[in-house]
């Protein structure tokens, strides 16, 4: 899920259905802007997509397309013959890009590492992991949603070691953030976390996906605190169900999705 520049319309990587959908904020119906045309690997089509984020200066979507183990581009302007592969031969889940330059940045589940992609090289250069599946700092187990601070901090869910990594610009290892006690559902613990946001000061919020809640880790901090979620397991408005993808807009509400309930959930910024 990612929000446009005008924070009117959501974009949504709608997993079983095989396709991105554009909504705008509150309307009943959204409409099918890539894939729609069932499970398949067809340039026109995208099979399980996980992710999406919109290339503003090529005015495009980058699409996770992840059954089919590639990076795909769709014009915004859904134009037929508009639509090309990025990147082949990655079990890709999480999707970032440096604004500036064009750079992207791409998690492989399988390969257990998370790459960049400069701007016109065919190749990329692991960033973090990379080293086999495995819990040691220079390590990860099956990486998910990922997060780029300006000065390309990269966090990453690493997903089968319940914990949330940090990897500085250039460094060899990276240092835990969140959890990273086992799976558990203490405010010390992850289970299986998701989708990530961090804000200017480097706390970080995630989804953690097997506890169906959302915590805020401070910067530095032993433990978490539970920001959406303390209901357990439910469909009504203070509760959540496997959640997965995490975003804020401009005004710091938090836009959560939803997954085990197929919604996505906004969650307005306490304004004291």
């Amino acid at each position: 899920m990612c929000l446009d520049d005008s924070q009117q319309f959501v974009y949504i990587a709608d997993w079983w259905n095989h396709r991105i959908m554009k909504w705008k904020i509150g309307a009943n119906d959204g409409q099918i802007i890539a894939g729609g045309k069932g499970d398949g690997n067809r340039i026109d089509q995208v099979s399980y997509p996980t992710d999406v984020i919109v290339d503003r200066k090529m005015k495009s979507l980058i699409i996770s397309d992840r059954k089919n183990h590639r990076v795909v581009r769709w014009s915004l302007d859904n134009k037929q013959d508009d639509k090309q592969i990025v990147i082949s031969n990655c079990v890709c889940w999480g999707l970032k890009m440096n604004n500036d330059n064009g750079d992207l940045f791409v998690s492989d589940f399988r390969k257990h590492e998370v790459k960049k992609w400069r701007k016109g090289e065919k190749d990329g250069v692991v960033i973090a992991g990379g080293n086999g599946q495995g819990n040691q700092l220079n390590q990860l187990n099956c990486p998910t949603y990922i997060f780029i601070d300006r000065n390309e901090t990269l966090y990453v869910s690493d997903w089968g070691n319940h914990r949330v990594m940090k990897w500085d610009k250039d460094a060899q290892e990276g240092i835990v953030v969140a959890g990273g006690q086992g799976q558990g559902s203490t405010l010390k613990q992850l289970s299986n976390p998701q989708g990530l946001a961090v804000n200017e000061v480097g706390d970080v919020y995630v989804a953690d996906y097997g506890n169906h809640r959302i915590m805020c880790w401070l910067s530095g901090a032993k433990e978490s605190r539970v920001i959406v979620g303390e209901n357990n397991e439910g469909k009504e408005s203070n509760q959540l169900n496997g959640p997965m993808g995490l975003s804020f807009d401009r005004q710091r509400n938090l836009f959560v999705v939803d997954n085990g309930n197929h919604r996505i959930q906004r969650f307005d910024v306490e304004k004291s």
